[in-house]
């Protein structure tokens, strides 16, 4: 097994904070039990560490500043729910006091909750926040989850304090990881930096040429998606097949589509070995709940790896459902399984007509809403 989650054991300080924030004088820490005997001590030296950056699309790539430093920036983002607190804000604001913006940046601050938004209201933060030129929005996730602010459009390089800056979850640029400070330092040079390291002067760039559109999910060229497929089946006999049997967390951190295929399916029993079975044009059929769980991306895209063309289930969990409808993967909601079909057989759905046609006859199923097929005609949502 992996580690999941690490617990720390919290100060008296972090204790008393969550007695006054939920009103429960009687919040107890969770600690070892005394004298417990561990496996191995771990010592890390942390004296001499600098400020850390991390590289767009990996947060764990991270870096020290230097070997970034100087990168143009377009946009800063200073929020989320890991970097939205009182504090975050207060350190912002000691770097950008009495300092303005660069030009050609946008920087963004949304606090994390309504009770920082006031607090930093009311001691005086936005008005220094204000004066530098920051745009200020109300308390919530923002462009961390995928809100208006702190999105970023395509070309566009973006230093944010959230905790994730996969491709696409802040918008179609690059997002590098900071903090606060960091975040506040570069959006005054025009570049990333440090704060001990902010330029007299902001750096001014030349106007970017017009950058490419980013390319269709679907291959230039080809042929309409069509709404009526054709394909034999593989039957898998079970309920709430979750995505940790469709694509194991050990796997998560392949992210090319077209590497995730050898793994779909690979911690089902019994269908371990699916992936070497299965052709192109192949569908699945299978019981009610498939995709429980997570909502991993992996668990989607391994089967348009594999070329499967549909997955038929009696129902969907509700966040596989939606990731797959947004990745352009025919999913169909039928009982179809209960008709005793067998691996191999060939199988039509007609997905606006919510019809299969199998070698016993007609089967009812649920018909495409114009919204799901107009996705998947444009080869996903982002396609």
């Amino acid at each position: 097994m992996g580690a999941i989650i690490i617990f720390f054991p919290p100060g008296d300080e972090i204790v008393a904070r969550c007695r006054k924030a939920t009103g429960r004088s009687g919040v107890a820490p969770v600690l070892a039990d005394e004298g417990a005997r561990y496996a191995r001590t771990e010592m890390v030296n942390i004296a001499g560490l600098g400020p850390m950056v991390s590289r767009p699309g990996h947060p764990e790539d991270s870096v020290e500043i230097g070997t970034v430093r100087g990168k143009k920036i377009d946009s800063v983002f200073i929020g989320s729910c890991t970097n939205g607190r009182y504090e975050d804000l207060e350190e912002a604001a000691r770097v950008l006091r009495g300092r303005k913006v660069a030009p050609g940046v946008v920087a963004k601050i949304v606090p994390a909750t309504d009770a920082v938004w006031r607090k930093a209201m009311n001691d005086g933060l936005f008005k220094i926040f204000k004066e530098a030129g920051v745009m200020i929005a109300n308390a919530g996730c923002a462009g961390c989850a995928a809100g208006q602010v702190g999105q970023n459009g395509p070309g566009e390089v973006t230093i944010s304090t959230g905790n994730r800056n996969f491709a696409g979850k802040q918008g179609k640029g690059e997002v590098y990881l900071a903090s606060p400070a960091v975040a506040a330092a570069s959006a005054v040079a025009g570049f990333i930096t440090a704060p001990d390291s902010i330029p007299d002067a902001p750096a001014l760039f030349a106007a970017r040429a017009e950058h490419e559109p980013n390319p269709p999910r679907t291959s230039p060229g080809t042929a309409p998606r069509p709404l009526v497929l054709t394909g034999r089946v593989w039957v898998v006999k079970r309920d709430n097949i979750d995505t940790d049997m469709i694509f194991h967390n050990k796997h998560l951190a392949i992210t090319k589509l077209e590497e995730m295929g050898p793994y779909a399916f690979g911690n089902l029993a019994g269908w371990e070995d699916f992936s070497k079975r299965a052709k192109p044009g192949d569908m699945i059929v299978t019981g009610a709940n498939f995709g429980a769980g997570s909502s991993r991306q992996q668990a989607v895209d391994c089967f348009k790896a594999l070329g499967i063309v549909a997955i038929i289930a009696k129902s969907f969990g509700a966040i596989y459902e939606r990731n797959a409808i947004n990745a352009g993967l025919p999913i169909v909601t039928s009982g179809i399984i209960d008709t005793g079909l067998k691996d191999g057989d060939e199988v039509t759905v007609d997905l606006l007509k919510g019809q299969i046609k199998t070698g016993g006859g007609m089967v009812k199923a649920s018909a495409w809403p114009k919204a799901q097929t107009e996705i998947y005609l444009r080869g996903g949502l982002l396609g």
